[in-house]
């Protein structure tokens, strides 16, 4: 390996068009708009919404960190789905989903 500088795993999985490299891209675009989402947020809301996904069907999937949060979530949905919808104009409804733990960087 003479002559080779060091990578970053995350530059590795992002160099070629595999599926890691998609895995990680896609990984990387629900955080993207996590925190997109979060910024539209009060702090307290913002970190209790610990992921995103949208689906095939135009789902925008919100998973937070308890039933509390998920109706405070539930509450803000046509806000968070307006925000949502400036980055993935495909977005046409939120469903909330309980999942206690660690999303992305909340």
């Amino acid at each position: 390996m003479a002559g080779k500088e060091p990578r970053l795993l995350a530059e590795l999985m992002r160099a070629g068009p595999g599926a890691l490299g998609r895995l990680a891209d896609s990984a990387q675009q629900r955080c993207d708009l996590a925190g997109l989402l979060r910024a539209a947020l009060p702090a307290d809301s913002a970190a209790a919404l610990l992921g995103v996904n949208l689906r095939e069907d135009g789902t925008l999937v919100l998973t937070a960190s308890s039933p509390a949060w998920a109706s405070r979530l539930r509450f803000e949905s046509g806000q968070l789905l307006a925000r949502a919808q400036e980055r993935l104009p495909e977005a046409r409804r939120v469903r909330v989903r309980v999942l206690p733990g660690e999303g992305c960087g909340g």
